[in-house]
């Protein structure tokens, strides 16, 4: 078995404009003070790293791996979650979309996906120059908007949008192959990868591909009323990642799954800081150490009630409380009686 490293922080919730969580430095100083021990990095922030000359320049790697190293923490994973949804988009959402893009890529959907596809590309190649070896995305969506629809959906609608995303990540995860970095999908209500079952869809559709991995985020299945320990055992060994994120399902009389068009406060499902929702974390890192899942625990801090430095600070030590150290021998080693075969036949009765 494998003791899970940790904890680390994802910093997409905590970049912003002002000190210390507006420059590399000063937020890697921040996390290490509370007792993070890595750090998973968006890549959408030219303050924090510049994406196309991590990948096409690895001294620039090294540099960027030696200033976060220089405060005790390791980069973890890079993320591309905002390029990654980009790389599926129904029309009937291409402007909110837009405001992921970059402004020459604006309000022209072709040139979007391809300039989506390009930073995938750069995110594999900048992962191997820092020698890092799984990678966290989206999926993007052409279905979503359909996933409960009225009227129906006509016949064949969903097998031609697996099929078309798939055509489009196959290239994708075929590079990243190249590079040596497993491409992580985190499972999300607004992906076309949002359960177990579109999953393996899309699993089928690219042929089984090694590099179609997972990131296991609990948070989501709560609110999807989806059984995530079960989710474990089923897909273990496509679990390359892990966000370590609670949530809570309180549905009532007047609402539930849906949320009733509330905001996050009021909805029956909510993200909650750690160790205050519902999700059963004992257990979690019971079957993944189980497992032996041999990646980081990174705390995801997404909570409707609590501020994001209170749920930082108590994050970290939630997780390095969670982790287990795993025994290097069993409990009851000291009544041992040795493992000779010729004594083994000898009770079996084998040799007299």
């Amino acid at each position: 078995m494998n003791t899970i490293k940790g904890p680390a922080i994802f910093l997409a919730q905590f970049m912003g404009d002002m000190a210390p969580f507006d420059s590399l430095n000063g937020i890697c100083r921040w996390a290490a003070d509370l007792g993070f021990k890595g750090i998973q990095l968006p890549t959408n922030d030219l303050r924090f790293i510049d994406l196309q000359k991590a990948a096409e320049s690895k001294d620039y790697a090294d540099e960027l791996r030696g200033i976060v190293n220089s405060f005790g923490l390791e980069i973890t994973e890079l993320s591309t979650h905002l390029q990654g949804q980009l790389v599926a988009v129904n029309p009937a959402v291409d402007s909110l979309f837009d405001a992921f893009t970059p402004e020459a890529y604006r309000n022209n959907p072709e040139a979007r996906t391809e300039w989506a596809v390009q930073q995938l590309k750069y995110a594999a190649k900048a992962s191997q120059n820092l020698g890092l070896n799984a990678h966290a995305t989206f999926s993007g969506a052409l279905l979503w908007p359909m996933v409960y629809p009225w009227p129906q959906r006509p016949a064949g609608l969903v097998e031609t949008g697996f099929d078309e995303l798939a055509k489009r990540w196959a290239p994708i995860l075929n590079y990243f192959d190249e590079c040596g970095v497993d491409l992580c999908y985190e499972i999300h209500p607004g992906e076309d990868l949002h359960d177990g079952i579109s999953y393996e869809m899309f699993l089928e559709r690219v042929n089984n591909h090694p590099r179609a991995c997972l990131l296991y985020d609990p948070s989501h299945f709560v609110l999807q009323c989806l059984n995530y320990l079960e989710y474990i055992d089923i897909y273990h060994e496509r679990i390359r990642m892990f966000h370590v994120k609670d949530a809570e399902f309180r549905p009532s009389g007047r609402q539930g799954v849906y949320g009733g068009y509330q905001s996050w406060v009021n909805r029956a499902g909510r993200f909650r800081s750690l160790g205050d929702g519902q999700v059963d974390f004992k257990s979690v890192f019971s079957k993944l150490t189980e497992y032996n899942f041999k990646g980081w625990a990174v705390m995801e801090w997404e909570c409707a009630l609590k501020h994001p430095e209170d749920g930082a600070r108590e994050g970290a030590k939630f997780i390095k409380d969670h982790i287990i150290r795993v025994t290097e021998r069993a409990f009851d080693d000291f009544a041992a009686s040795g493992d000779s075969l010729q004594f083994n036949k000898k009770l079996l009765g084998l040799e007299l």
